[in-house]
């Protein structure tokens, strides 16, 4: 009788003995991948660096105790091993003895005890790669997925295990647990086993390329969370991402790229860059060498991909060759790609913009929509004195004259899921829309508030408005937003934001060794209401059912709780939605009431939420079938009542739908507002704006959009 492993503790224990001596498949790891990590000469005195910049300049002030020092050790434990999958109580003992040295260490800029604590953590995650190999090479197909077993969700707040074979059973569930989905997927056991020991080759890769920079900056971040969880300190490598990020425009090819195996691989062009003007590297190919200026090949396989990156990018105007295997072609078939680098525009976090014809009961409104997706600006553009250097403002304005040359008769912002960005340029966009006034209060770490506002005296746009806002918003669209609400300039709609009403701002750290993010402010509007952890709440709110997905946000460190509020700043009010929005709430419900669309978001997001209910995944098959068949048979069915209230016939399956997308993932959609049923309603409302201010007769009911 064959025995079935990933059953019983008892069992798998028995299994393995059988097969100890058995040549283990390859797992992907090197002798030299046991050796661990050791601190570089730079990090003692960065890490002194770090703490006094820390220390004299973040908004909270607060010395190093051994309260942080406990805080640190938590937050670095819950890097390394959130899931609590690796390391033993035996390990946490042993590190307990750092729980109240760290304070010391970090202030003499001794980081041993982070290496020490991240090289068991090493040797316990190729412990499991070895482990999870024996398994796969025993079979498979032997795993029992009849017993009555399952795992946890969420093991943040789980205890270690207490043994050796605890910590190994673990690893066995979770193993088993990602079997069963391809199994259920329908892939065949040798499929299912090359899939899983091609995971553990990547996993051991990526601990093998994990350098000591690495684990000083996650050392050094779980420190700066115990101030706020933006405080942060970027490595040089990081800095110049972060500086891309904010400029949206880098130096380079104009290729986003990802990582297969041991593959580079190209996983987009970016519109315009060079890369798609050149025609010759296309998205799927795989580039295993890279040369500058027709110096000789490096090979990249196998290579970190910001290593990759940095090979790649370089200054305007400079050559680079690329060694690149086509999509669908043979390893053997490499062709070379030249290619002149660019200064290369991030288009897709741009504004864009477009216009909508709403029509109801025989007239016709144009709507504008502009999507901000950021606040970014060119700060290094600017400090050179760069004219046209790039900057959410600058792009909005050109848009709404655009928009207003086009006949535009409202306007509707697009903040969702816009995480923030640049303070000074939420100002200038809110400038945008107020003649003169205050826009923010900014609190200094000196307790000192300074107010900042538009002071040019003339606005951009001053007809009706609508911000759209949900929880994904944050920081720099919230004051946006709040001073939009506070002069009465518009309506918000969406769900609550994230709450985020702090000002970072960065450190150069001395010698070209990072940057550190600090947080040395906080912002409130300009009613003296703090956003932070309490959102901006919108004047009128839709069901979000994406929302469900973001998880509590963490609420600790020094900033934790709620802000307080300060006094408010008098400021001139627009008066123009204040006294509409009762009626317009009427309206709207009135609308969505029976509104299929509405009605499936409502029921969508009721779904979903019983979903992230669950505590446990079982592991038994024929109760994951059963569990399957019940939450598939309810989406279909959410689905085909959307489909019959809209006068269509319902499907029998799932693929019968033509997408395998389900229908509320369409409603955010920027590029086809048209299509997207959140921003009609927003439209919608301002045309009972208009309605309602203008004394035109509409028709009750929705008017309909056509998008130019």
């Amino acid at each position: 009788m064959t025995r079935r492993i990933f059953g019983s503790r008892t069992a798998t224990g028995i299994a393995l003995a059988a097969f100890a001596a058995t040549a283990v498949a390859d797992t992907g790891i090197r002798p030299d991948d046991w050796q661990g990590l050791a601190p570089l000469p730079s990090h003692r005195q960065t890490s002194v660096d770090i703490v006094d910049r820390l220390r004299d300049g973040h908004f909270v002030k607060k010395g190093l105790t051994d309260e942080v020092s406990s805080q640190t050790f938590d937050n670095y434990l819950d890097f390394l091993d959130p899931r609590r999958l690796h390391f033993l109580t035996d390990d946490i003992a042993e590190f307990e003895n750092y729980r109240y040295q760290l304070d010391d260490a970090l202030n003499e800029g001794d980081v041993e005890p982070a290496f020490a604590i991240y090289n068991r953590y090493r040797q316990r995650a190729l412990e499991r790669i070895e482990y999870e190999a024996k398994l796969i090479q025993r079979g498979v197909g032997l795993i029992d997925f009849t017993l009555d077993e399952s795992i946890d969700v969420d093991r943040t707040d789980a205890p270690w295990p207490d043994s050796r074979e605890a910590l190994e059973d673990l690893w066995r569930l979770d193993l088993k647990s990602r079997a069963l989905s391809g199994k259920l997927a329908g892939e065949s056991f040798e499929a299912i086993g090359e899939a899983l020991a091609k995971r553990g080759q990547n996993r051991a890769r990526t601990i093998r390329q994990t350098r000591s920079e690495d684990v000083f900056q996650r050392f050094v971040n779980a420190f700066a969370l115990t101030y706020d969880e933006h405080t942060q300190y970027f490595s040089p490598r990081d800095s110049e991402d972060f500086g891309i990020f904010m400029s949206l425009s880098l130096q380079g090819i104009g290729a986003v790229l990802g990582t297969e195996d041991e593959y580079t691989v190209v996983r987009s062009l970016v519109k315009g860059g060079p890369a798609e003007k050149g025609g010759e590297l296309q998205p799927g190919d795989r580039i295993v060498a890279v040369s500058q200026n027709r110096q000789p090949f490096v090979d990249i396989i196998g290579r970190r991909s910001d290593d990759v990156v940095q090979l790649i990018r370089g200054p305007k105007g400079s050559r680079v060759r690329l060694k690149v295997i086509p999509t669908g072609a043979k390893e053997e078939d490499l062709r070379v790609v030249e290619i002149v680098r660019e200064s290369v525009n991030l288009v897709d976090q741009s504004a864009s913009r477009s216009l909508l014809t709403m029509s109801r009961d025989g007239r016709e409104h144009r709507v504008g929509v502009v999507v901000v997706p950021t606040f970014y600006a060119d700060f290094r553009a600017m400090e050179k004195g760069d004219r046209s250097y790039k900057s959410t403002t600058r792009d909005v304005a050109k848009l709404i004259e655009e928009l207003k040359a086009e006949g535009m008769d409202a306007l509707i912002i697009d903040l969702r899921h816009n995480g923030g960005g640049s303070l000074q340029e939420a100002v200038e966009l809110t400038g945008l829309f107020v003649d003169s006034g205050p826009v923010v209060q900014v609190k200094s770490l000196r307790g000192s508030t300074r107010v900042l506002g538009d002071d040019d005296g003339a606005a951009v746009w001053d007809g009706p408005l609508a911000v759209m806002v949900n929880r994904g918003s944050a920081s720099a669209s919230e004051i946006f937003a709040g001073a939009i609400q506070d002069y009465d300039l518009g309506v918000v709609v969406g769900s609550r934001t994230f709450g985020k009403g702090t000002v970072q701002t960065l450190v150069e750290l001395p010698r070209g060794r990072g940057q550190l993010k600090v947080t040395e402010r906080k912002f409130y509007r300009i009613s003296g209401a703090s956003t932070h952890y309490n959102g901006i709440i919108p004047d009128i709110e839709y069901p979000a059912p994406t929302d469900l997905l973001h998880r509590d946000r963490w609420d600790g460190g020094a900033i934790g709780g709620r802000g307080s509020d300060v006094a408010p700043i008098r400021h001139p009010s627009a008066q123009r939605f204040g006294t509409h929005v009762d009626a317009l709430q009427r309206r709207h419900e009135e609308r969505v009431a029976n509104d299929p669309d509405f009605a499936y978001l409502r029921a969508r997001g009721e779904y979903l939420e019983g979903l992230q209910a669950r505590t446990k995944v079982s592991l038994s098959e024929e109760t994951r079938l059963a569990e399957k068949a019940a939450d598939d048979a309810r989406a279909l069915r959410l689905e085909n009542e959307l489909l019959v209230a809209k006068g269509k016939e319902p499907v029998a399956s799932f693929e019968e739908l033509g997408d395998p997308q389900l229908a509320m993932l369409a409603i955010y959609d920027p590029e086809n507002p048209a299509e997207d049923v959140l921003v009609q309603e927003t439209a919608n409302i301002l045309v009972d704006y208009l309605d309602l201010s203008h004394g035109i007769a509409l028709a009750d009911g929705s008017a309909k959009a056509t998008v130019q």
